[in-house]
Parts: C-alpha cells; structure tokens; sequence
C-alpha cells in the first residue's frame, strides 16, 4: 500500500516539476509575433507560388515585417494587395505593379508543325523532352502534354491541338507555368501588349522549313519595317524590345510566317 502511495506522490511531484518548468521556459523563451504579420497573410492570395522570390506567402509576410522588402512582389495579388499593405505597414504604395501575364511563344499545333514520330510514352512535356523533344519536329516550340496546364492555379491554361494557349482575363501572373516548361516557350509580358512574336526557333530559315508554317524565319522584313527600331533579329529569331514598342503593328501586317499577332 505504502509503496503505491509513494508512486502516486511521486508521480505528482515530477508532473509538477515538469509543468513548473514548461511554464517557466515559455516564459523566458517568447518571442513577440509582430501582430501585422497575421495580418499580412490574411491579404495573401494563398497561391504559395513563389513568385514573390520568397517560400511562399507565409515566408513573404514575414520579410516584409523583418526584411523590409518590397510590397510590390506579388503578382497575384496585383495592385489591390499593394494598397491593403502599404495600409498595414504605413508605406507608400509607390506606382503600384504592372499586370504581367504568361504568354507561350508557339503557334505550332497538331496542323502547323510536322510530326518526326509517334511519341508512346508518360504523357508529360518534361518526359517527352527527354525523348529526342518531343513528338514534334520543331525541339524549341511547345509539347503539348499541359505540364502548365497541371501548375497553374488559376485554369487559365488549356491545350488545343497540341498547344497552350493561356486566357489573359484569368492569368495571375504567378509564373509557375513558365517554370514549369521543359522548353521555356513561355514568357510573361507586361499587360497590355500590342504585338508578340509567338516563336522560340533560332534554327535558320532553310532548317525550319518543313518543321513548322509559322516560324520565325528570320527574314528581317518586320526590322525594317519597324519605325522606332524596337525589333531585333538575333540567331533567326525576331524580338521584340517593348520599351520602345508603339504598338503600330506594322511588323504584323509584314511578318511572312505569321508569327508575329
């Protein structure tokens, strides 16, 4: 009997003991949460895309309170989350962020580009990368398989005819369909655009040919055309230098692939 009494005793001590010295570590050991921080997450689009350069939205908020970064790098949330922060952290909102939608550099559907093979196989872009590119003659346009269409967040990619093509009107902006892409055919352009060149091949125009009707051939037409000089051709392949870009469209109505929309 004694010895049950002293199990129950001691038993008690040590439970005190220890929730003595819980109480008294968490005391010592506190650290403050800055209450803006709740705050800043409860704003947070909650894509956890990372677009932010950061972890995800969890880490973001707490850079903006302990690294004082800026309030303007996340795109999902746009301008309206530029206001709402610079509310909480009493900061300017500055000139706010630019829309930037994803847009793939591709025209090559299942009627434009030449198939070089049956591709059987796991139906992932990065899969058929790995296998000679793709079943697609041209290596450099898009695969097809919607590895993008899996990552974004918002269905605003689908896949027509072996091709992405992304709904602007519902594009956050995220970039994970671009990391997403084996071939990196998908850019982010600041929205509005007026023209895009919608190919990624810098093959000469002699190798292009029979790959895809509408690749950049590298024909220089829509550089002498241009009246600012905001295109350039490098290795074949038409760019366009968007600072300088009127949006006259000239180059369209010239580009003889018809690449440029």
């Amino acid at each position: 009997m004694n010895t049950i009494v002293i199990a129950i005793i001691s038993t008690s001590v040590i439970g005190f003991l220890c929730a003595a010295l819980i109480t008294v570590a968490s005391k010592l050991m506190y650290v403050k949460t800055d209450e803006r921080v709740e705050k800043i997450r409860e704003c947070l689009p909650g894509a956890n895309c990372g677009a932010c350069g950061f972890s995800g939205c969890d880490g973001y908020a707490n850079a903006l309170i302990e690294e004082n970064c800026g309030i303007n790098l996340c795109p999902p949330g746009g301008g309206k989350l530029i206001e709402q922060l610079s509310e909480i952290l009493g900061v300017s909102a500055g000139d706010g962020l630019e829309k930037m939608v994803a847009v793939v550099n591709c025209l090559g559907d299942s009627e434009t580009e030449t198939e070089k093979m049956d591709y059987v196989g796991i139906s992932t872009c990065v899969a058929a990368k790995q296998l000679y590119g793709g079943q697609g003659a041209c290596t450099f346009g898009c695969i097809g398989f919607g590895d993008c269409v899996v990552v974004c967040p918002s269905a605003a990619i689908c896949v027509e005819n072996n091709l992405a093509r992304v709904d602007r009107r519902k594009c956050s902006g995220c970039t994970l369909c671009v990391k997403a892409c084996p071939t990196e055919v998908i850019s982010m352009v600041t929205e509005p655009v007026n023209v895009v060149v919608f190919c990624k091949n810098t093959e000469k125009g002699a190798r292009l040919k029979g790959k895809c009707k509408k690749g950049c051939i590298g024909c220089m037409k829509c550089v002498k055309e241009c009246p600012v000089e905001a295109i350039t051709v490098t290795e074949s392949l038409a760019a366009i230098d968007y600072l300088k870009c009127t949006g006259c469209r000239k180059c369209v109505d010239v580009c003889i692939a018809g690449c440029i929309l």
